[in-house]
């Protein structure tokens, strides 16, 4: 049985709202994928299940629920998935046949005609005809591009929900970009959400001038409005009325919440005195520029309004923008107010940290032996990171200190995700409950799978991987074996039933497959532990979630390069200077980090020899008489080292051995780590750069960089009965 936490959210009921989760079994818990939602009186709900992934014995790891659940107004409530239970509850399913879809009272006819993703729309009866239209997109050299279907599929399927996907593209010119459009139906609910993905498949950048859907009346409307929300709604009815939200308004406009979870609501309506429909955009601050328009004719939903900021999408770049559409029965404007808000912060269940922790899914990053300091001091790094507003900028933050450095050649340096952003943030929802980084999790992921992957390119060392921290996201940038994570990205598919999720780190694995065949990665010594340390990571999570043996054919050679490398230099030194080869702690660290990851999944003495000989290297000869380890070893850089990665090295030494020492040994370096107070809010004036409105200067890879190893080594010292606050 586990308890699904709903806290207090809004002053309405919420009656068959749907809900999901993912939630993690131990192994052999859960033979088959099996359960029941129910509520506190054991009555099932209607629900909806499927494994996501399995233990090695078969057994299920990772289930993807679905349900339906009624919330009280101005109260929490907690519901519960039995899984002694099999009872699917009683509701309206979807209904799908490969070309029509019927939910409620709504029926939609697809189309693959040109121009169109509706033959028709029949709503309470009532023949709407196409009602909305394809995208349209048209560039700045003013080409308006045809949208066609080519192959209309199932994304998911379910009586309780189905996601229909189709697969286009927009040609003109001789150019043609792949389109991909997503339509999640819900039973019992008249509307569908629209998830259209935009990608830039040629070799040269894709300006966009404008970017809209629209929606084609068949008669007059009586009621024509668009609104916007931050606090209080701001409702413009007339015969016509237009909005919208453009860098300017971004920068002048007060906003308290986390963006992630909140910021407002911006939606538009049409309606006569039988039926209307409402459209609402996902995030459109956050996804600036946008714009709604409504008159007698219908109305626009402009993705990029025609006017607005350069939107310039690079080869090889994708971006994902969602709409929801709701069909109603006049329904008034507050009312249609409150779902568009509840759309942008849909209520989600919270299951207690116990459950992840017992389940053995995740490394253990567990409260161990901590303190409140401790956990406020990772609650306010976890959340002082920058928000970075713009569509392609959205879930990223840019690194002052590359920046500064002169990388990005005057231009902003975008972190890319770095250390694995969107895994620390599940790791961090996992451990406290507390649902925002569930939701720092969904848009980090969303944009590394989007910008940070390369979705086109005639070179095979490109296609697939993600791009290490650069300008623009990928301009001028590189994609090799040490920037690229897949952790985070299996999260977002564990939690969210997110195949694209999957899909993406399964493309980073084969791409750094391909990288390890460059003749650079076949010589010990001439390869940095950090290049092939975070590929020998990124291999072993693919094995551990598919446990196919094909992840693990390259992991032995990296093994053996490690081995090689010890062989060359006594150490794991790194060349530096054309006549040095030093010691890097953090370099090291990464090394027995991954080497540990592999170690547990295939044990091997060389393997844990290997580790604590480096880490005793580390103890013996890295270290700083004030008892923190130094950044690297060179007399012009043997500063005080701040980076804790070494505290994951120093847990991995902990658990080969047991011996205490190495904890120890760590204290000073945590106890450092803390003198750096996190504030909890991203600091700092408002600036646009570019596409960008920037709200605070602190990367996301601050705390991506140190949760693991801080957490890892909180959890050791716990087991080992060492009191950190001493």
């Amino acid at each position: 049985m586990i308890k699904l936490h709903f806290e207090k959210t809004y002053n309405c009921d919420r009656k068959r709202e749907h809900i999901y989760f993912g939630a993690p079994f131990k192994r052999g818990a859960l033979p088959e994928a099996r359960g029941a939602l129910v509520d506190g009186a054991g009555n099932a709900l209607p629900s909806d299940l499927r494994a996501l992934s399995r233990w090695d014995d078969g057994s299920v790891k990772w289930l993807f629920v679905r349900g339906m659940a009624d919330l009280p107004k101005n109260a929490a409530i907690d519901y519960y998935f039995d899984t002694d239970k099999n009872d699917r509850g009683e509701f309206e399913p979807v209904e799908f046949d490969g070309n029509t879809v019927n939910v409620g009272e709504l029926k939609i006819i697809l189309s693959n005609r040109p121009n169109r993703i509706f033959e028709s729309v029949n709503f309470m009866c009532r023949d709407l005809g196409e009602c909305v239209s394809a995208p349209v997109l048209t560039d700045a050299d003013g080409m308006v591009y045809d949208y066609k279907t080519d192959r209309i599929g199932i994304k998911e399927t379910g009586p309780l929900c189905t996601v229909v996907n189709l697969e286009g593209s927009h040609t003109g010119g001789g150019r043609s970009y792949a389109a991909r459009i997503n339509l999640t139906f819900c039973a019992e609910k008249n509307q569908f959400e629209l998830a259209y993905t935009l990608t830039n498949t040629t070799s040269e950048p894709l300006e966009i001038k404008s970017l809209s859907i629209n929606h084609k009346r068949l008669s007059a409307p009586t009621r024509s409005a668009v609104a916007i929300t931050n606090h209080e709604t701001e409702y413009l009815v007339g015969e016509s009325a237009e909005l919208e939200i453009g860098a300017e308004r971004l920068l002048y406009e007060p906003n308290e919440h986390n963006a992630e979870v909140f910021y407002g609501s911006f939606f538009v309506d049409s309606s006569d005195d039988e039926t209307g429909l409402c459209a609402t955009i996902f995030q459109p601050q956050q996804n600036y520029p946008k714009g709604l328009r409504s008159d007698r004719s219908g109305f626009r939903v402009d993705l990029v309004p025609e006017g607005s900021e350069s939107i310039v999408m690079q080869s090889g770049m994708a971006r994902e923008q969602k709409v929801l559409f709701i069909f109603h029965e006049n329904e008034d404007l507050k009312s249609l107010n409150n779902r568009s808000i509840i759309y942008q912060m849909p209520d989600r269940p919270a299951i207690s940290p116990k459950v992840f922790e017992e389940s053995g899914a995740f490394e253990d990053i567990f409260r161990g032996n901590t303190s409140d300091d401790i956990e406020i001091f990772l609650i306010n790094k976890a959340d002082e990171h920058a928000r970075c507003y713009g569509m392609l900028n959205w879930g990223d933050s840019p690194n002052m200190g590359y920046t500064n450095q002169g990388r990005g050649g005057g231009e902003l340096v975008w972190t890319n995700n770095e250390y694995d952003y969107p895994h620390a943030c599940a790791l961090m929802y996992a451990r406290t409950g507390i649902r925002r980084y569930m939701d720092y999790l969904m848009v980090s992921a969303r944009h590394q799978i989007d910008v940070d992957i390369c979705h086109f390119s005639d070179d095979p060392r490109l296609y697939g991987g993600q791009w290490e921290h650069t300008n623009g996201h990928c301009k001028n940038g590189k994609i090799a074996c040490s920037h690229q994570w897949v952790e985070g990205l299996l999260d977002l598919y564990h939690l969210t039933g997110d195949d694209e999720a999957k899909s993406a780190a399964i493309g980073i694995g084969e791409n750094v497959i391909r990288l390890l065949d460059d003749p650079v990665f076949r010589k010990g010594g001439r390869a940095s532990a950090r290049e092939t340390g975070w590929a020998l990571r990124t291999l072993t999570a693919l094995y551990v979630e598919t446990n196919d043996e094909r992840w693990l054919e390259k992991c032995g050679r990296i093994v053996g390069h490690f081995k090689q490398w010890r062989d060359e230099y006594g150490l794991w030194l790194s060349p530096y200077l054309e006549n040095t080869a030093i010691r890097v702690v953090f370099m090291i660290s990464v090394a027995v980090g991954s080497l540990m990851r592999y170690y547990r999944v295939k044990p091997n003495p060389e393997i844990k020899d290997m580790i604590i000989a480096a880490v005793d290297d580390l103890l013996e000869n890295a270290r700083l008489e004030n008892g923190l380890f130094y950044y690297k070893e060179l007399p012009s850089l043997k500063r005080n080292g701040n980076n804790p990665l070494v505290l994951e090295a120093l847990a991995a030494a902990y658990e080969l051995t047991g011996d205490k020492k190495y904890l120890t040994a760590g204290l000073p370096t945590l106890r450092y780590v803390m003198t750096f107070r996190a504030s909890g809010l991203p600091g700092g004036k408002k600036t646009v750069y570019g596409d960008a409105v920037l709200c605070g200067a602190a990367s996301t890879k601050g705390f991506a960089q140190m949760f693991v190893p801080f957490a890892s080594f909180l959890s050791a010292c716990g087991r080992a009965g060492i009191d950190i606050n001493n």
